[in-house]
């Protein structure tokens, strides 16, 4: 039985770690872009990060590398300190072809796992089938392209 090794670096969106950052970025099977929902410059620098990693990692095909936005702190204040809406969020993602996005709370654990279970999916539909078939039954659908509805992964 194989196993895959799933390594996720975060670079915790500081200019410090930006120039060990193109050794990390290379061979990437997906980004993720996290923004606080109650902090509009991180959510306005979203793209400023897509873009910085697309130079750093060299994708083969940049214009269809996958990303995943997050918006993360969903938990704080009741709501009551939100300045990105989950609209204005959505919006922002589908311009760049349909980025999956979620809203999360990684203190309250909430949607955590889904949006997680989304980026394992795309990070694996490069994987060829026979090395990810017997130990992910689900990756095989991810693989083959067809949507994980339960997840609300627009993979």
């Amino acid at each position: 039985m194989s196993n895959t090794l799933l390594q996720i670096w975060d670079t915790a969106g500081q200019e410090r770690f930006q120039s060990p950052s193109v050794a990390f970025y290379r061979g990437a099977d997906c980004c993720v872009l996290v923004h606080d929902v109650n902090v509009m410059k991180s959510f306005d620098d979203l793209n400023n990060w897509r873009e910085e990693f697309l130079i750093q990692a060299c994708p083969p095909d940049p214009e269809n590398f996958p990303f995943v936005v997050l918006g993360n702190k969903i938990d704080i204040d009741g709501g009551n300190s939100r300045v990105v809406s989950e609209k204005k969020a959505k919006a922002g993602c589908t311009p760049k072809g349909n980025i999956p996005y979620f809203e999360t709370s990684a203190k309250e654990g909430f949607n955590v796992e889904g949006a997680f279970e989304c980026i394992a999916k795309i990070a694996l539909k490069n994987e060829p089938l026979e090395e990810i078939s017997s130990y992910l039954p689900d990756a095989i659908d991810a693989a083959a392209g067809q949507q994980h509805k339960s997840s609300g992964c627009e993979c």
